[in-house]
């Protein structure tokens, strides 16, 4: 699959449903909250600013992203589910220590 997001927008993977919680509790999937992480698959070139420049983008491929619950767009390809957002909507990447 080649997916080319157009200017500001990332595509991103959500992350798996946590099924357990901390106390080893197993939730049925339905009563899960959908998880507000995710992978970035592709980002666009970036956003066009008043001027007509170009200001990149500060997410890069294989990051992992924190979002909102309600955020982006859902789109189904290849019978998979992703997210289609603008990177305004990203609150924050996660970084590994």
């Amino acid at each position: 699959m080649n997916l080319r997001p157009l200017h500001d927008r990332v595509i991103v993977k959500r992350l798996d449903i946590e099924t357990k919680t901390a106390s080893g509790i197993v939730l049925p999937e339905a009563a899960a909250e959908k998880p507000d992480q995710g992978e970035v698959l592709a980002i666009g070139n970036g956003k066009i600013l008043e001027d007509g420049k170009v200001r990149p983008l500060a997410v890069k491929v294989g990051d992992r992203v924190l979002f909102g619950k309600y955020a982006g767009q859902v789109v189904k390809i290849e019978g998979e589910e992703l997210l289609v957002m603008r990177e305004e909507d990203l609150f924050a990447v996660v970084e590994s220590k």
